[in-house]
């Protein structure tokens, strides 16, 4: 029987970071209640509203990620009331997975202690770089210190399972500088890690610098894309070293610590969202998945939108989705079990493309697995590209790096 995955966001910020194109901003915190009513709203009336679009809906939830944005900004008294509210409907299991993001520095005492009375038992940390400079010239509001406090802080109050966010090629990062970012998260204790290379988007404010010239954002000082792609393959190397095992192109854990939200996205197993831009796979009733979002516009959302873009994924395209999610873990895809779910016919489709980049070097195959090489991982969007066959699929919240 599926279980679902459930993703919440809330996309609130006290600062917005250079790099960032999410859906999220500075906002006053009036927003906040009203934002809160429209998520509970949208929670209740998620069975008819995804009925209506021919979607099974699991009623047990396994793992629920709240994600941003930054989640902590709200008062402790409004998580409170929309966990209940999801708990209320939905049968949320004992041992569910329950992520939190928090931005160090912007945790106090009593969201903590909120925290603990919801039943979050997993927070991700956007730290993005452990060097003072580089976190300042961005728009991060911590130093390390603040964020080692608050990574202790978080674990002293009992939630052992933590994790950090870095991201290769923020301005002004060197080779030294890195490595010392990525000593201090090993030493930090922490049992996740992910790691993201920028990808500086021209709606930032870093990319309409780096397009447009001048020197506010330190857009002179971003890496080369060579320099990018070292401290990529630096982390995998170092990280695995210090028992954190990559087990997908962006993310690392101690053995029994991967993310179990995440895996339902790689693994398309069902997942409703919740919130400004948040995105849902669910399975129809009758065959197949339907995928569809939320408005990317906070005054659309709160003035009442409801689920839009609503996309039917057909056999063939559930064949492709399954291929390229599924090859962003390192332990790849499993040939007999496409074929088991797709039939032998359907899976044969699939084969020019990867002997075309098995030939390139960007896939290989063993033990009836097919799986990206290390050359692969760097070039991932562009493999993902040809299981597409020209058609647009949004990327599901994965942890969230704002």
């Amino acid at each position: 029987m599926d279980t679902l995955g459930v993703y919440i966001s809330v996309p609130f910020c006290r600062s917005k970071c250079s790099y960032c194109n999410f859906a999220s901003g500075v906002f006053p915190a009036a927003y906040h209640e009203r934002y809160v009513g429209r998520l509970e709203h949208h929670i209740r009336n998620a069975r008819p509203q995804t009925t209506a679009l021919g979607a099974v809906v699991p009623t047990h939830v396994d793992s629920v990620y709240i994600g941003g944005g930054t989640p902590s900004v709200l008062a402790p008294n409004l998580l409170q009331q929309l966990l209940a509210t999801l708990r209320r409907e939905f049968s949320v299991a004992n041992d569910a997975e329950i992520t939190l993001e928090c931005a160090p520095g912007q945790l106090s005492d009593e969201f903590l202690a909120a925290m603990l009375d919801c039943g979050i038992n997993r927070v991700s940390f956007g730290v993005q770089s452990f060097i003072d400079r580089e976190a300042a010239v961005t728009g991060r509001l911590h130093n390390r210190q603040i964020a080692l406090r608050d990574i202790e802080r978080v674990r002293a109050a009992g939630i052992q399972s933590t994790g950090v966010d870095l991201i290769a090629g923020l301005p002004h990062q060197t080779a030294a500088s890195w490595q010392e970012s990525l000593s201090t998260l090993v030493t930090s204790g922490v049992n996740h890690a992910s790691v993201y290379m920028l990808e500086v988007d021209e709606d930032s404010r870093l990319g309409r610098e780096l397009t447009q010239g001048g020197g506010r954002y330190h857009a002179e000082a971003v890496p080369t894309d060579d320099q990018v792609a070292d401290s990529y393959l630096e982390a995998i190397e170092f990280l695995g070293q210090n028992g954190l095992s990559q087990y997908e192109i962006s993310n690392f854990a101690r053995s029994g610590k991967e993310s179990a939200h995440n895996k339902k996205y790689w693994s398309r197993r069902p997942y409703i969202g919740f919130g400004l831009d948040a995105h849902s796979m669910l399975r129809r009733i009758d065959d197949g998945a339907v995928r569809f979002s939320m408005s990317d516009d906070l005054q659309t959302f709160l003035d009442g939108a409801g689920f839009i873009d609503v996309q039917p994924v057909s056999r063939q395209q559930a064949l492709e989705e399954a291929c390229f999610l599924g090859l962003r873990l390192n332990e790849g895809v499993s040939l007999a079990a496409l074929a088991a779910e797709f039939g032998d016919l359907e899976l044969h489709s699939c084969q020019p493309v990867v002997a075309e980049l098995t030939g390139l070097s960007l896939l290989e195959s063993s033990a009836g697995r097919i799986r990206l090489t290390p050359r692969g991982r760097l070039l991932s969007n562009e493999v993902f590209g040809r299981f597409l066959r020209d058609r647009d699929v949004a990327e599901p919240e994965l942890v969230a790096v704002d």
